[in-house]
């Protein structure tokens, strides 16, 4: 297609540009070196190591021939979502019948909801529920996960519990998958997100962008959409035919069907644009690492001179157009992120009080290897988690969305989140290598066990307070600039515009790959509202309502030789202290790994007093007892009956089958022109 060619062309020679200077800003902290304040918690690398997260029956509506099927939907520890003909096909490792990267999606539980967004996607054309039925859920508690290009997914479950505990799992997949770029890549994300802001301003798009999650492949199938789609909706929407519900229906499928094709596109040219860059990192490095002194040297003197021509425009535009905000912005940040690291440190209490209780009544050893088996994987747990998250989706820039120019304040909620559960990780972690140490080789009864688990409690939650403020610090400063420094460039860049390219003579033409005068304009703005970023966030630290250590207060670390035991391996509960090797009850094998058998972090639905049921929902499928519920075993729902099947054609193989409707409708509409 010669619109995704266009972009991805015009991408890559900015991607070039930046990976040159990527590589230079690598280099010279790997040689000067950087310093951050050190965490007091321990981090694991590979938390979900042989876990998956959740697995159970659904209902899904297919697209080829408008019926519901049974699914067995496999959630991994990668957080795609795969479904299957039936619990066995998996079991089997049989081919899946489609996986979802849900990069982009948003998960909904209401038609009502579906509807608002689906109204926004041909002008003029507005559904409303009851005028007639767009999907018709086969049960009244649906699961939609909705994206603005890619395919629509249709889900329903038989009971309220069973929908609040799967939006809660496909919430954490579309949070996880929207998480950014890997920074452990300290070349190529630095360089693909600045060439992407940096097109993106060369278009005149300054602010957060909600559609920057995913892969590479992904964002750059999203930035070539960004403008194809409205081209073709106008294109193509006038000259659909049928009611609204069907021309609504037609569009998504056509737009989905262009999506799947650029994105097809976008992965090969992406990868063709990485090897080509890695071709030249050896010759650069080289030269790098012979003349980095001059080239420190001549960024200086570059940018002496831009900042003495940059600062006095800059700091007007900031004393009148953002110091008078900064504070409003701050506190609207910090309240909502502040209750929700708060709830991570009430949960991980209760839930160590909990271990207490049982560990007391219950005794040993063996009752608290149990118990821990649950605790580990808190982080992970999404319906445990979701009091946290619900806390920060709080989070409101209104009357400042529009000024800033930020598109939505999801981009801020999803990385708080994010930070959250590794906050949560972190605490669980340590916790588990301080009891670990406490009780090996030592033999100790209920009370000897509860003061040892006290004693690790308030270890832990000491470093916790300490952590989990530095990380709000940093995100709240982050944040900050992501809001202002977009805003302080759409001002100030037309002013500049003429007067840069000038600045490039100045630099040596064997340095002027890494040395681009448009990142240093970036790094003097920058460096102008830095200093009052810092300050506001400083003056913020003292306020007792956000629990943030003041800058002057230092945590000395009180356990030496806490780090070294970061380095051991997780502690296996069950085999160190159950002396268990046996498979915890529904197991499940996962995505091709037959041989082995992965523990489920979010356990399934248990209904006292209810058999098997035939269809196979969530009820049906053994359970996992970590970390159940509370009032899971309690509650007792009405068994439902399946929706009835009318007899038909053979089913197709795969729902990627399909995009033969685009064709056919895509004709028609040209056709008739």
């Amino acid at each position: 297609m010669s619109r995704t060619r266009q972009v991805t062309g015009e991408f890559g020679h900015v991607y070039e540009q930046q990976y040159a200077v990527a590589l230079f800003n690598s280099v010279r902290f790997e040689i000067e070196g950087g310093g951050a304040p050190q965490s007091q918690l321990l981090h694991r690398k590979n938390p979900l190591e042989d876990r998956s997260i959740f697995s159970g029956g659904l209902f899904q509506y297919l697209e080829e021939n408008k019926r519901w099927r049974n699914r067995f939907v496999f959630v991994a520890d990668t957080y795609n979502i795969s479904f299957y003909e039936n619990k066995m096909a998996h079991e089997r490792s049989l081919r899946p019948k489609g996986t979802i990267n849900c990069a982009g999606y948003k998960a909904l539980t209401s038609m009502e909801e579906y509807l608002e967004l689906i109204n926004t996607s041909l002008p003029g054309i507005k559904a409303k529920v009851g005028s007639g039925q767009f999907v018709k859920c086969a049960t009244q508690f649906p699961l939609i996960l909705w994206h603005p290009y890619a395919r629509h997914h249709y889900f329903c479950v038989l009971t309220e519990k069973e929908q609040k505990k799967w939006h809660a799992v496909l919430q954490d997949c579309v949070r996880h998958s929207n998480n950014g770029l890997s920074e452990e890549c300290r070349v190529q994300t630095p360089a693909f997100t600045d060439a992407m802001r940096l097109h993106r301003q060369a278009q005149g798009h300054y602010g957060t962008w909600d559609m920057m999650c995913g892969g590479p492949p992904q964002i750059l199938a999203n930035l070539v959409m960004e403008t194809l789609h409205p081209e073709l909706r106008s294109l193509i929407g006038p000259r659909l035919k049928g009611k609204i519900q069907q021309r609504q229906r037609n569009w998504m499928l056509i737009s989905a069907a262009v999506y799947k094709q650029v994105l097809s596109q976008t992965q090969a040219q992406y990868e063709a644009l990485v090897q080509a860059c890695e071709v030249q990192t050896s010759r650069l490095d080289t030269v790098l690492r012979t003349d980095m002194d001059q080239i420190i040297t001549s960024k200086e003197h570059v940018s002496g001179k831009i900042r003495a021509l940059v600062l006095p425009r800059a700091g007007q535009l900031l004393r009148g157009s953002v110091q008078p905000f900064l504070s409003s912005i701050l506190e609207a940040l910090m309240e909502p992120t502040s209750r929700g690291f708060s709830e991570v440190r009430d949960v991980f209490f209760r839930e160590l009080v909990e271990v207490s209780k049982n560990t007391l009544n219950g005794g040993g050893k063996d009752k608290l290897a149990e118990h821990m088996e649950k605790i580990s994987m808190l982080a992970f747990h999404p319906v445990k988690m979701q009091s946290c998250y619900e806390k920060v989706e709080q989070l409101n820039l209104e009357g400042l969305q529009q000024r800033f120019d930020v598109s939505s304040p999801s981009v801020f909620i999803q990385r708080a989140q994010i930070l959250m559960r590794e906050q949560m990780d972190n605490a669980v972690y340590t916790f588990e290598h301080l009891l670990h140490q406490s009780l090996e080789g030592k033999v100790q009864g209920g009370e000897d066990l509860c003061k040892t688990i006290h004693c690790c409690q308030d270890r832990v939650l000491k470093k916790y307070d300490y952590d989990s403020s530095t990380v709000r610090k940093k995100f709240f400063k982050e944040a900050l600039l992501q809001i202002i420094i977009p805003y302080m460039l759409k001002q100030l860049s037309p002013s500049f515009h003429l007067d840069l390219p000038r600045f490039q003579e100045l630099i040596f033409e064997d340095f002027s790959q890494f040395i681009l005068v448009e990142n240093v304009f970036e790094e003097v703005v920058l460096q102008s509202v830095t200093k009052d970023i810092m300050m506001a966030v400083k003056e913020a630290a003292v306020q007792k309502k956000h629990n943030l250590y003041r800058d002057s207060m230092i945590l000395t670390n009180s356990d030496p030789n806490l780090h070294l035991l970061g380095e051991n391996p997780s502690v296996d509960w069950a085999t160190q202290f159950r002396g268990g090797n046996e498979e915890p009850e529904g197991a499940l094998g996962g995505g091709g790994q037959s041989s082995r058998r992965r523990r489920q972090v979010v356990s399934m639905i248990q209904l006292d007093e209810m058999g098997p049921l035939p269809y196979e929902s969530c009820l049906e499928v053994p359970g996992v007892d970590f970390i159940p519920e509370e009032g899971e075993i309690e509650e007792v729902e009405v068994k439902a009956q399946e929706p009835k099947e009318q007899k038909t054609p053979t089913e197709p193989d795969s729902p990627d089958s399909w995009p033969y409707c685009f064709n056919t409708i895509f004709l028609q509409c040209m056709t008739s022109a």
